[in-house]
């Protein structure tokens, strides 16, 4: 896709999960997805320790672009009349959007030997129902005095349409006795049904936007 077609999106650094929620909501008004985004899968990443390494990072001091995070979100997209997903990440330096299988090799590395606290999770959400269910005061950017650890985005917080103001401790929560034990036809069905969506392993990412939507 020529970068020229793409139009402007909000990105506030270190808000990644708030960029991704507008991110969603721009993809679908600008007919670039689907207009309930049903296209659209919103992807937590994180693990117990909350240390996760990324490659191609654009808050990364450092030539190959890595980054250690505690949690990060993208958003991944996969239409039906197309045979590869696309990733949509505003704190990548790499295209935007990049095929899964491209992003997946150059940001995570797999063959990089990782210690075992360094691996990876994935929570999937469907984005229709993280744009209903997903709320975030800010909290956990604000150190024990009450002050920002990073200047937060000019608008509003996200709350949701029953009242909720905080939940984003619930997404980026992952562990890995929580991930599914396999990829089953069936888990689409429960990603579009949970809230949270569903926890799959590194290994398991590809495979699970391979199945039929």
């Amino acid at each position: 896709m020529d970068s020229k077609e793409i139009p402007q999106f909000d990105h506030t650094p270190y808000y990644c999960e708030e960029n991704v929620y507008r991110l969603c909501k721009k993809l679908c008004s600008s007919g670039m997805a689907d207009t309930e985004g049903s296209d659209l899968f919103v992807v937590f990443i994180s693990n117990d320790k909350k240390q996760i390494p990324l490659w191609h990072q654009k808050a990364s001091h450092r030539a190959d672009g890595v980054i250690l995070w505690d949690y990060h979100v993208i958003c991944v997209q996969r239409k039906e009349d197309e045979k590869s997903a696309q990733v949509w990440d505003l704190d990548s330096t790499l295209p935007f959007p990049s095929p899964l299988a491209s992003y997946v090799s150059e940001t995570f590395r797999p063959s990089f030997p990782l210690f075992s606290e360094y691996r990876r999770f994935y929570r999937i959400i469907h984005a229709p129902m993280f744009l209903r269910c997903f709320a975030s005061d800010r909290r956990h950017m604000k150190d024990s005095d009450g002050n920002w650890n990073a200047q937060p985005p000019p608008y509003d917080p996200i709350v949701t349409e029953d009242g909720a103001v905080h939940n984003l401790n619930e997404y980026m929560e992952i562990h890995s006795t929580g991930a599914v034990p396999s990829i089953e036809a069936d888990l689409v069905n429960a990603v579009r049904n949970e809230r949270l969506g569903v926890v799959v392993s590194e290994s398991q990412l590809e495979e699970f936007f391979s199945l039929p939507t």
